[in-house]
């Protein structure tokens, strides 16, 4: 089995005359976690978007686990084994936390979103959504509704409703965002525990996190790859510091 779980080739987005993406070409290796990094305005969310299916490229191609995925759909990516969190979280709000993700867990299957089937289908469903639960730390919360969460505890929960589609790859866009300090290193810390199980595409600006956890960091710039290497050498990169780290507060 190839060591690239994922390859971009070329990719091109453009919206009106502003290219989003300008030919992005960049590979994933099984196992890896591959953070994108980049000024506001860059094109990591477009980027992010073609990858899952959200919108399509102009030009270009992705290929996951040898498999060109280039026009096909959200849903037929998640089944491939490819899932995505949000910038925003995007759990049922009026749902406990172990519903959230057995439903999930449901939807991957292929099932309705039915909570009446048979008792022996539906126990093992919850014993399948309950060690995603356990896996992101929230089986204390398991029995509460997402509205009773915290962000940072919403954002642990969304990670496990990525999980139940037993993914290959992760695309996580911006999963520190609004988070407090607490709440960052406890999701820095549950992501350091897939490394390695999980390949995972990490766009983030909290840079502590991007360097605690890259194996390899792309910077992107006005929609193009400007470096890609290892995280020290990216710390290093006088261009990338001038571009992006440089101007961080």
């Amino acid at each position: 089995m190839s060591d690239v779980v994922l390859a971009i080739e070329q990719l091109r987005k453009g919206f009106g005359g502003v290219l989003a993406t300008q030919d992005v070409s960049l590979e994933v290796l099984r196992g890896e976690c591959h953070a994108i990094i980049g000024p506001n305005g860059a094109g990591k969310t477009t980027l992010i978007s073609q990858l899952s299916g959200a919108l399509l490229p102009d030009a270009g191609r992705i290929r996951f686990n040898g498999r060109d995925i280039t026009r096909m759909s959200p849903h037929r990516r998640s089944h491939a084994g490819l899932a995505r969190s949000f910038q925003i979280t995007s759990v049922f709000m009026n749902l406990t936390v172990l519903d959230n993700v057995a439903l999930a867990v449901q939807a991957h299957d292929g099932h309705s979103y039915r909570f009446w089937a048979a008792a022996r289908a539906q126990r093992r469903l919850r014993e399948r959504a309950a060690s995603h639960v356990e896996q992101v730390g929230l089986m204390p919360r398991a029995g509460e509704i997402a509205q009773a969460l915290s962000h940072g505890e919403r954002r642990q929960l969304e990670i496990a409703m990525a999980l139940a589609t037993e993914p290959s790859l992760l695309l996580l866009d911006e999963p520190m965002a609004g988070m407090s300090q607490e709440e960052t290193q406890r999701m820095v810390a549950l992501l350091g525990t897939l490394k390695g199980e999980k390949s995972m595409l990490l766009v983030e600006h909290d840079m502590d996190a991007v360097f605690a956890l890259a194996d390899r960091i792309s910077v992107l710039v006005s929609g193009a790859i400007i470096a890609c290497d290892s995280p020290d050498r990216i710390r290093g990169d006088e261009a990338v510091r001038h571009a992006y780290l440089g101007e961080a507060d």
